[in-house]
C-alpha cells in the first residue's frame, strides 16, 4: 500500500488494487518481458515504479474490466452497422475493405481489422464468436452483441497501448 499511496487519490482498496493488476497483465511491455515465463508459470505482478505508475495502469485496468464485462457506459456506441438484406444467417464469415461478412450479402460495416485479427489467448474472439454461429440465423440482439465485441476489442487494443510500465528484466 506504501508504494502506491498518493496525495490525491490517497491508499488503494481491493477494486483498484484488482485494476492495476488487470491494467498489468494487459500492458504489452509486460507480455512481452515475461512472454516465456508466462506459458510455464503463473504470471509474477511488478510492484510499481512509483505511485503515479500504479494510479495510471490501475486506471487502465478499470476501463479494461468495464469494457469486458461489457457496461454499457463503458462501451458505448457502436458505429458498425449491420447491413444488407438476406436471412442472417452465418455462412463464411470473413473481413474484407472495412466489413465482417456473415455471407454473401449482409456485413457489418465499418469494422476495425484490429477486432477482426485481435488475440486473446489463443482465439479471435470476432470470429469465433461468428464460427460458432455458423449456419444459423443471427437475431436483432445477437447483432447488437457482436458490434459490442467489435467495439470491445478495438478499444481494448487502444487502452492496451496506452499502459507503459517500469519492468525489470526476469530473473
Amino acid at each position: 500500500q506504501k508504494l502506491a499511496a498518493h496525495r490525491e487519490h490517497g491508499t488503494p482498496d481491493e477494486v483498484q488494487v484488482f485494476d492495476y493488476i488487470y491494467g498489468v497483465l494487459h500492458c504489452p511491455a509486460y507480455r512481452d518481458t515475461y512472454a516465456e515465463f508466462l506459458k510455464i508459470d503463473f504470471p509474477r505482478i511488478p510492484w510499481p515504479a512509483r505511485p503515479d505508475e500504479f494510479w495510471d495502469v490501475s486506471a487502465k485496468g478499470t476501463e479494461l474490466r468495464k469494457l469486458h464485462l461489457m457496461n454499457p457506459d463503458a462501451i458505448g456506441l457502436t458505429p458498425y452497422p449491420f447491413i444488407g438484406d438476406g436471412d442472417n444467417v452465418v455462412d463464411k464469415p470473413r473481413f474484407e475493405d472495412g466489413r465482417v461478412w456473415i455471407n454473401a450479402t449482409q456485413y457489418f460495416d465499418s469494422a476495425p481489422e484490429v477486432s477482426w485479427g485481435f488475440f486473446i489467448g489463443g482465439y479471435q474472439p470476432a470470429q469465433k464468436w461468428l464460427k460458432d454461429r455458423k449456419g444459423r440465423p443471427l437475431s436483432f440482439e445477437d447483432v447488437k452483441h457482436y458490434q459490442r465485441i467489435l467495439k470491445i476489442l478495438a478499444e481494448t487494443d487502444r487502452i492496451m497501448g496506452t499502459i507503459s510500465m517500469t519492468l525489470d528484466a526476469p530473473a
